[in-house]
């Protein structure tokens, strides 16, 4: 059996090295390093395939989440209400802004933001008289989309708006619909490790509000107005290099190939696994892009054992995510508790994910499994 990669960046390198190298040096050998060609025809790439009218590609995800913010003017006695069961970055450019993360628990199935819980915090906040309710940022998690038919009604109902974190999502669908299509804008992230990643870091941003696109295109380049030298807002320096451009295009096109192959490593996955293990549930009319393959032990304990039995086969696995947001120091000041989001804090003490990327093959994922199954008790 040959070495197993939790992600093998090189295994794709070396499928798409002929384009890939011949992008950088075209990006090398034209000069244009920022904001070049390449970037632009990413970003029309990057629409058509997400079905938005518009996309403002920018240095990194977290830039991508917090520019909508700063667009939508969030800040000081602003609540955004966010997963807790997550990256942090969801949360920490709601404090970037000044405004205040107010965390949800999860589904224990999906993993993602459970719409009962979003209700009982954006009810609990506007009785307590103390924030503002503004939005809400529902993450993609692991590949699947979030409830966005209960989330979007939720919000309406309330009169949020919503910022949809695809960051692991792209390439998942929701009845039909792409990942990245939903809400009043939404945010990628192509950090080397996502389903659709660069050499480096690098995001995206989707919106079909041509006011808010034409404020995020000034927010990229230091608030500019008509050029760079005339500077009308606040912004940030957060262009995507041209380099990285050059690089995603060719990835972009192979995509759709690469997607379908952890699509069907999920299924075998599932397939061998479901007989010992609480796997990973896509609901009807979704599919994910599966940007990780994660199951449940029974315990922290049990998990604990099957990593480290894992490791001595020789296979690599990783936890997402050890603690959970509220239980961050950084969010201490929260004043949050143990068994105010009992799912979230659950998930963070059993799961773990096993290897998964667009060039895995049945033999490794069933060498997995196998190995997975003769460790469980």
């Amino acid at each position: 059996m040959q070495k197993i990669e939790f992600n093998d960046l090189s295994a794709q390198y070396q499928k798409l090295k002929p384009e890939i190298d011949a992008g950088i040096a075209k990006v090398l050998e034209e000069c244009h390093f920022i904001s070049g060609p390449q970037v632009e025809e990413l970003e029309q790439a990057l629409c058509d395939y997400v079905g938005r009218k518009y996309c403002v590609a920018v240095s990194n995800g977290t830039d991508a989440l917090q520019m909508p913010l700063m667009a939508w003017g969030i800040g000081a006695g602003d609540a955004v209400f966010v997963p807790s069961f997550t990256f942090v970055a969801t949360a920490e450019v709601v404090s970037l802004m000044g405004a205040t993360p107010v965390f949800c628990d999860v589904k224990e199935d999906t993993f993602n933001l459970d719409p009962a819980s979003l209700k009982e915090q954006i009810e609990r906040v506007k009785a307590e008289g103390k924030l503002t309710p503004k939005a809400v940022i529902p993450v993609d998690l692991f590949g699947q989309t979030a409830d966005y038919d209960a989330i979007l009604s939720l919000c309406r109902e309330h009169g949020l708006l919503v910022m949809e974190d695809a960051a692991q999502g792209f390439g998942g669908t929701n009845n039909g619909h792409k990942a990245c299509s939903f809400g009043d804008v939404s945010a990628t992230s192509f950090f080397p490790a996502k389903p659709l990643g660069c050499y480096g870091d690098g995001g995206a941003i989707f919106t079909d509000d041509k006011e808010l696109y034409d404020l995020l295109v000034s927010i990229r380049v230091h608030g500019k107005g008509t050029f760079k030298y005339d500077n009308v807002r606040v912004g940030l320096n957060a262009r995507l290099d041209t380099l990285q451009a050059a690089i995603l295009l060719p990835k972009l096109r192979a995509f759709d190939e690469e997607n379908n192959t952890r699509i069907k490593a999920a299924e075998l996955y599932t397939s061998l696994l479901k007989d010992k293990f609480d796997i990973p549930v896509v609901p009807e009319n979704y599919v994910s892009s599966w940007a990780q393959y994660t199951i449940k032990a029974k315990s922290t304990e049990e998990r604990d054992r099957l990593i480290k039995g894992l490791q001595e086969k020789g296979i690599p696995s990783m936890i997402y995510y050890p603690k959970p947001l509220h239980f961050q120091k950084v969010y201490e000041d929260l004043g949050h508790k143990e068994g105010d989001f009992p799912v979230s804090e659950s998930l963070s003490q059993r799961v773990f994910s096993l290897p998964m990327h667009g060039y895995i093959t049945p033999e490794i994922v069933t060498y997995v499994a196998e190995a997975l199954n003769s460790l469980a008790e």
